[in-house]
């Protein structure tokens, strides 16, 4: 029989033990996604322990096992021979997220969204760490923006123009790169910006990996013209539509360590909805108002001075003439003056002394 002391002593480095281990598998737990905002289409049902519940479980469950792949993006269909039982899936990591953390993800969001959408064919629930869809429709490689939802920080930015102007450019230039990456890519990326000397911009977008390199684009720029245009002055903002999303904070909101922004470029893709566009840097280009305001001026010019050279000329030529013909007129006058000999020696009676006037340097002068 042992003493007391030493029984005491065992229980006692038991309940050690067992605290130790308690608390160990508490800190060893990963928390538990943070859940978004959802959408069940209550339009198309399935009814309990259907078939079409049997695939959806077993599709449910193949997320969980396959979300340890490098892109964090697995897509698969489960069917019975049945099309009318088919069910198709989409399940989507948060670029930053490790492959453990997103398993993690998987495992609890797909328990969470049956409790949220029990009995509905057509679901899609997003989370900040991942995001997960199903559909009896087939979903793959199709850009799709319904059903979505935009959220907005409460807190407000000083100086919102600029801070607007900032989330616009960082996005965009982070949107081609994204858009750019090969097919079968993570597409995501994220982004810092200075705002202020003590203030960041952390930025990120991702697309779903199935996507082309021109839908993924035009996905991300509706994203980023919706957080732009709806948040004027808030600090963040997300849209989430199932197939892309795009987000901006001041704060990090993901593991900037796990994170790189793809290189910039531009692929020749769809055109991004109706936006005010600038010629890049070291490429201005004159438009055609310009050019025309400029020409115009110095064509009209032009013709003006050629119809004014053409008006004096035609000035000079009619001045010329009108001199030659008032000069034969003058010498009209002249000769109707000139008298013959006879006429003058009656008109003056013979030069009489009585009709003489006077005399000059070019002789005589008579009154006739």
């Amino acid at each position: 029989m042992g003493s007391p002391g030493f029984n005491l002593c065992a229980t006692t480095l038991f309940v050690l033990s067992f605290l130790i281990s308690f608390f160990l598998s508490q800190t060893g737990t990963q928390a538990a996604p943070t859940y978004v905002y959802h959408d069940c289409q209550n339009t198309t049902t399935f009814t309990a322990n259907s078939t079409y519940q049997s695939n959806l479980n077993r599709l449910l469950a193949s997320f969980t096992s396959n979300a340890n792949r490098s892109t964090g993006f697995y897509n698969t269909t489960v069917s019975s021979g049945n099309s009318v039982d088919t069910v198709y899936g989409i399940f989507l990591c948060r670029g930053d997220l490790s492959t453990d953390a997103c398993r993690d993800c998987a495992a609890d969001t797909t328990k969470d969204v049956v409790d949220r959408c029990p009995n509905q064919k057509v679901v899609v629930a997003w989370y900040d760490e991942c995001m997960l869809r199903y559909s009896n429709q087939n979903i793959f490689s199709r850009m799709v923006m319904d059903p979505n939802v935009l959220l907005t920080n409460t807190g407000n930015i000083s100086e919102p123009n600029r801070f607007g102007l900032l989330v616009r450019t960082t996005m965009d230039e982070l949107a081609s790169g994204v858009s750019n990456l090969g097919p079968g890519a993570k597409k995501f990326g994220a982004k810092e910006a200075n705002f202020t000397a003590l203030q960041k911009l952390y930025t990120l977008l991702q697309c779903t990996a199935d996507l082309s390199g021109s839908d993924c684009h035009w996905c991300l720029m509706v994203a980023i013209m919706n957080v732009v245009d709806c948040c004027g002055g808030r600090i963040g903002a997300r849209a989430l539509f199932p197939s892309c999303n795009a987000r901006f904070e001041i704060y990090p909101f993901y593991q900037p360590q796990n994170t790189s922004a793809p290189t910039p470029s531009t692929p020749a893709l769809v055109p991004p909805p109706p936006v005010s566009v600038t010629a890049p840097e070291g490429k201005n280009k004159i438009s055609t108002a310009t050019i025309a305001a400029i020409v115009v001026p110095i064509a009209a010019s032009v013709v003006f001075f050629i119809l004014g050279y053409i008006f004096i000329i035609r000035r000079r030529k009619y001045s010329a003439v009108k001199g030659e013909n008032d000069a034969i007129n003058d010498m009209t006058t002249v000769e109707s003056l000139q008298f013959d000999f006879a006429t003058i020696e009656a008109a003056t009676n013979k030069f009489s002394n009585d009709n003489k006037l006077g005399q000059g340097g070019f002789g005589v002068v008579y009154k006739v």
